[in-house]
C-alpha cells in the first residue's frame, strides 16, 4: 500500500515546480488517455513527452519512469491535467 500512496501524493516532502509550457498536446493526450481508461503503462511514454517539452524535472520523470504502481490519481497525471 506505501507505494500505492507515493504513487497518488508524491515526496510530500520535495514540492514539485511543473511548468505550464509542459501541457503540450501531446503531454495533455497521453495523460487523460490513461487517466480514463486507467491504463497507466504508457508513464514511460509520458516521460519522454514531457523530456520533449522540456522538462527536466528528475522527480517528474523517474516516477514516470518508475515500476509503479501507477493508479488513477497519480500526482504527476493529476498534474498534467491540472486536477487539484
Amino acid at each position: 500500500m506505501p507505494t500505492v500512496l507515493r504513487d497518488i501524493f508524491g515526496n510530500p516532502f520535495r514540492p514539485i515546480t511543473f511548468s505550464p509550457s509542459w501541457r503540450t498536446d501531446t503531454v495533455l493526450a497521453l495523460a487523460a488517455q490513461m487517466y480514463s481508461s486507467r491504463d497507466f503503462s504508457a508513464m514511460p511514454i509520458l516521460a519522454d513527452a514531457l523530456q520533449d517539452a522540456g522538462s527536466d524535472s528528475a522527480e517528474v520523470l523517474d516516477h514516470c519512469r518508475g515500476p509503479g504502481p501507477h493508479v488513477r490519481g497519480c500526482w504527476v497525471v493529476d498534474l498534467v491535467l491540472g486536477k487539484d
